[in-house]
């Protein structure tokens, strides 16, 4: 297990990981509005707006604090306030697309450079029409996860009254309940994302075990980055940018648990998995 952490922190310092974790933040502000606006449709179809919306942002507030959160609201709140003409729309519905896609297709080349995957050669546009179309998968996956996430909150919700007129501790068992279902909802997106991101063939075993450490790392790295951001005034020293500053400090410490987890399931597919020789 240490040969494998230390193999891991050196290949995350080999790729760069610091800067992939900047350049992914970068991508991530430009395509926050338009990942929110599908999701928040595709889950609206499902369960009304309201309820999508309401679930959402409650689930960012537990991710990226009150600051990061309000940041993402004025984010979507900016991107929906727009009246347009027919071609307009067609317009602003692929350029929607397009920045939604945009921060997965980063994702991907950086996830292909930490597999050490060769670059194609002679890219084609099927090559960059199959990568937006995967990234497209990942919103799909995005809207799937909420809307699973809107399922169990209903749930949660219809046992606590059920249960807190019998139970005194029933608070307690469900807030336990509902972080180890947040944590498999985490593990189960990184292991999505570590599967079928990369342009390399990968076990399920072997993204399973890094998805699971990285969930791991990502739930207490998040309330370490929290606690950073709201004591060491990075964010608040920016006045009325403070907001988007925080959220922007938490994607970039956030991408770098992630990377470490990715350079982890590297490592771990090498030395004992479908890898291993």
């Amino acid at each position: 297990m240490l040969s494998l952490l230390k193999c891991t922190v050196s290949e995350w310092f080999e790729h760069r990981g610091s800067s992939m974790g900047a350049a992914l933040a970068f991508y991530t502000l430009f395509s926050l509005a338009p990942i929110l606006v599908l999701v928040l449709a595709i889950a609206g179809w499902f369960y009304g707006p309201q309820a999508a919306q309401g679930e959402l942002f409650a689930q960012l507030r537990g991710l990226v604090g009150a600051q990061g959160a309000e940041a993402i609201q004025l984010v979507l709140a900016g991107a929906r306030n727009k009246e347009e003409g027919r071609l307009a729309t067609l317009v602003a519905s692929g350029l929607l697309l397009f920045g939604a896609t945009t921060v997965f297709a980063e994702l991907k080349a950086s996830l292909d450079a930490i597999w050490q995957v060769p670059p194609l050669t002679h890219g084609t546009v099927w090559d960059v029409v199959r990568t937006r179309l995967l990234s497209f998968g990942m919103v799909l996956v995005l809207a799937f996860l909420l809307m699973v996430s809107l399922v169990v909150s209903a749930a949660l919700t219809v046992l606590e009254k059920y249960w807190g007129s019998l139970w005194s501790d029933a608070g307690i068992v469900l807030t336990v309940i509902n972080a180890a279902i947040s944590f498999v909802v985490i593990a189960a997106l990184f292991g999505v994302i570590f599967k079928m991101l990369p342009r390399v063939k990968l076990s399920w075993h072997d993204v399973t075990i890094g998805a699971l450490g990285t969930a791991a790392l990502f739930t207490l790295g998040k309330y370490a980055i929290g606690a950073y951001i709201g004591n060491s005034g990075a964010a608040s020293s920016f006045g009325a940018a403070g907001s988007l500053i925080a959220l922007l400090l938490w994607v970039y410490y956030s991408a770098q648990i992630f990377f470490l987890g990715a350079e982890f399931a590297r490592q771990y597919a090498l030395q004992h998995g479908s890898l291993s020789k």
